[in-house]
C-alpha cells in the first residue's frame, strides 16, 4: 500500500502540473472563447479531487501518521477555495462585463492558491515517499563481559 500512496501523490502532483499548463493553455488561446479553459476546469474539478480521495485512501491503507493523512485530503479543501475564488473572479466584473480590479485581484488569489496546492502536494509525495523507505536493520546491542572473548 505504500508504494501504491507514493505512485497515486505522484499522479496528483503531475496533474497539478498540468492545471498550470492547462490554465496557460486557456489564457493564450485565442480566440478565448467558452472552451478556453475546458482542460483546466476538467483537471480542477474531476481529475485532482478523485486523485486527492485516492491519496487519502492509500494514505490511511499504508497506516501513514495522522498528519500525513490530513495532509493528503488539503488539496480537496484548496480546490474548493480555487471554485469559490474563480467564481468571483468571474462575477467581479463592471456593468460592461470588463475585469475590475477587485476581480482581477482575486483571480490573483487564484493562482497563489494554486502554488499553495503545488507545496501541499509535493510535500505529501515527500512523506509517502519517507514512508515507503524500508526501515534499516537495527542489531541489538550485545553486552560483553569483561574478560570474555567477543
Amino acid at each position: 500500500m505504500r508504494k501504491i500512496f507514493v505512485v497515486v501523490s505522484a499522479l496528483s502532483l503531475a496533474s497539478f502540473a498540468l492545471q498550470f499548463v492547462f490554465a496557460a493553455v486557456g489564457a493564450f488561446t485565442r480566440p478565448a472563447g467558452d472552451g478556453a479553459y475546458a482542460l483546466h476546469s476538467v483537471t480542477g474539478m474531476a481529475v485532482i479531487p478523485v486523485l486527492t480521495l485516492l491519496t487519502v485512501l492509500f494514505a490511511a491503507l499504508a497506516r501513514a501518521p495522522g498528519r500525513l493523512v490530513g495532509l493528503a485530503a488539503l488539496p480537496l479543501g484548496l480546490v474548493v477555495v480555487q471554485a469559490l475564488l474563480a467564481a468571483l473572479a468571474n462575477g467581479a466584473t463592471d456593468a460592461a462585463g470588463a475585469s475590475t480590479p477587485f476581480g482581477l485581484t482575486i483571480a490573483g488569489l487564484h493562482a497563489v492558491n494554486g502554488i499553495v496546492a503545488v507545496h501541499v502536494v509535493v510535500n505529501v509525495l515527500r512523506g509517502a515517499r519517507q514512508l515507503a523507505r524500508p526501515e534499516p536493520d537495527v542489531a541489538a546491542p550485545v553486552a560483553v563481559r569483561e574478560g570474555e572473548p567477543a
